[in-house]
């Protein structure tokens, strides 16, 4: 018999905060309810965006210093895909659902 893995970075994770810090978002995929807002925290030293990957996407933050804060309220179920326009390998997801 096997243990599930603490470490399974596909899972998504449910709360409202979101660290950008090492050049990712964390946790990658977030988990919310429909009425949430959630969070973004900049802790690294160099700035960073969050906004929606396509066009029409919710999320457009300025470029984040550190320390900075971004929030958005999440209010139509659905998922939404993002990045840092500055470092667009950073890439991650938040899931609404009702």
């Amino acid at each position: 018999m096997t243990s599930p893995s603490a470490h399974a970075p596909a899972s998504p994770v449910s709360g409202n905060a979101v660290a950008i810090k090492n050049f990712a978002f964390s946790p990658a995929t977030l988990k919310i309810k429909a009425g949430t807002t959630v969070t973004w925290t900049n802790q690294d030293t160099d700035a960073h965006t969050v906004t929606s990957a396509g066009s029409g996407g919710p999320l457009h933050s300025p470029a984040l210093a550190t320390h900075a804060i971004y929030s958005h309220r999440f209010t139509e179920p659905g998922t939404y895909h993002y990045l840092c326009t500055i470092h667009p390998f950073m890439t991650a997801t938040v899931e609404v659902t009702r």
